[in-house]
């Protein structure tokens, strides 16, 4: 196969699977900046649907995304999987500052890079994210009809219910933004940068204060070789309409997968905020619930993630 970016190929093996494929290094442009990636393609003949994956908050394609990828890969489906702009690999300046707008963007540029890959089928091409990304591919599946599954996993859709929109003219409003509003913030719009995960947020504040998420970060997700940095600043732009991703559950038309852990102790992933997105989906649906709290599904190998990728290479293969 050949596709625009591609670097380099090598044959891999996934953990979970007999199968070979091969993962490709790609880049695409997003936002005036080139955004890395690897394109994973199973040994099955083309052509393949495919799964766009983002990582979650803060984190680098390298810190469990790829072993879901390489789960999703093994199953036949073509993967994305790619470095928001700013982290890892991925280009941007400034370094590690968190946009959701600009993310959602990201995927937006990701599903267009895919429509020219050779071998991929352009109406069959699903979104995947994780905590923070889960909600902002949420919100991309009901702006842009192209997306043709979701899979959100202990999605980040907020700490409260979003607001009342009747006439849907808040949705409206965040989608034109999303497609074509002005997204870049001011110097006062921007809190940071501060570390990520503090042992001792009481005295060195960071990000994020749970222990397990510290935990996580500092003893596996964060490990030699991930790319990742313990330093993150967050954007707060003032846009017409505020950004939560609720606000486009009710326009996801495609088949959508919810997995979600009752006992989140992340404040932005609160299961009845969830919950109250997955109902207000009108398309088919499903949901799981996994235990291990917020990041119990990122460590592999483990129970939550055998349970949480088969469930979610299950859903994509019924659906795509």
């Amino acid at each position: 196969m050949e596709s625009s970016g591609a670097s380099q190929a090598n044959s891999l093996r996934s953990d979970n699977a007999a199968r070979d494929f091969l993962r490709h290094d790609v880049t695409f442009r997003s936002e005036a900046a080139d955004l890395s990636g690897w394109l994973y393609l199973p040994d099955s003949a083309p052509p393949w649907p495919l799964l766009i994956m983002a990582h979650g908050y803060s984190a680098t394609r390298r810190m469990t995304a790829d072993r879901y990828a390489e789960v999703i890969c093994s199953t036949g489906l073509a993967v994305l999987l790619y470095d928001h702009r700013g982290f890892g690999a991925s280009a941007g300046e400034p370094r590690r500052v968190l946009n959701t707008w600009s993310q959602a963007r990201g995927y937006r540029d990701a599903i267009l890079f895919a429509c020219t890959l050779q071998g991929i089928s352009s109406d069959r091409i699903a979104l995947w994210g994780d905590s923070l990304s889960g909600g902002v591919a949420l919100a991309v599946a009901g702006i842009d009809t192209r997306v043709a599954a979701l899979v959100v996993q202990v999605p980040a859709i907020g700490s409260q219910l979003p607001p009342a929109d009747d006439d849907g003219s808040l949705y409206e409003t965040v989608k034109e933004t999303i497609i074509s509003g002005d997204i870049q913030p001011s110097e006062d719009e921007v809190l940071g940068p501060m570390p990520v995960v503090s042992d001792d947020p009481i005295r060195r504040p960071s990000a994020l204060q749970p222990l397990t998420a510290y935990k996580w970060f500092i003893e596996y997700g964060g490990r030699l070789g991930s790319e990742w940095i313990n330093d993150v600043s967050r954007a707060r732009p003032k846009t017409p309409a505020p950004w939560h991703p609720g606000l486009c559950a009710p326009h996801v038309q495609c088949p959508t997968l919810f997995i979600v852990s009752p006992e989140d102790e992340m404040p932005g992933s609160v299961p009845a905020v969830s919950r109250d997105a997955f109902e207000k989906v009108s398309a088919r649906k499903e949901w799981i619930e996994v235990r291990g709290g917020h990041f119990g599904l990122l460590y592999h190998p483990s129970e939550e993630f055998d349970l949480a990728s088969s469930a979610q290479a299950a859903f994509l293969r019924k659906y795509l």
